[in-house]
């Protein structure tokens, strides 16, 4: 059993949304974490992550496993700046299948960030399959990953 943390501002209300629905179909071992939006009132993606993060963050310290974060605002470019700026975090701003294995594969990312006005539904799913069903490889990339946490 594992935990998705999922959490978007206005711009990435729709495509959360329609996330949801298919991750509660497809994927039922895990549990579904929505953090917010819960409208598309305009808010500040810097809060949304901070929530997000948070969350996560507790999760890890009661010694939750298998933990991963989907967040969304617009182009997911503001989600993903905001989300690297803490600890332990490695967000990975994926537009495809192939960035999202290899966010998983090399980076062993544990959030991944979309744009909501630049993804469909489709290409969505394909991220989080891809993301989901892709191991971390270890080996040569956990130095890199080692620097960052010490260098960051």
């Amino acid at each position: 059993m594992g935990f998705i943390i999922i959490a978007s501002d206005h711009g990435g209300f729709e495509l959360k949304q329609n996330i949801i629905k298919f991750l509660e179909k497809v994927y039922t071992s895990y549990t579904i974490i929505d953090v917010g939006v819960y409208n598309e009132n305009s808010v500040d993606y810097p809060d949304i992550c901070y929530n997000l993060i948070c969350k996560y963050n507790l999760m890890k310290k009661n010694n939750q496993q298998d933990i991963f974060c989907i967040v969304i605002c617009g182009t997911g470019i503001g989600v993903s700046i905001s989300c690297n700026k803490f600890k332990n975090i490695r967000c990975a701003l994926c537009h495809n299948k192939y960035t999202a294995e290899m966010a998983k594969k090399h980076n062993n990312a544990n959030v991944i960030a979309m744009g909501g006005r630049i993804l469909n539904i489709e290409t969505a799913i394909d991220i989080i399959n891809t993301f989901i069903n892709t191991q971390y490889e270890g080996g040569r990339h956990q130095k890199r990953l080692d620097k960052i946490a010490l260098f960051f």
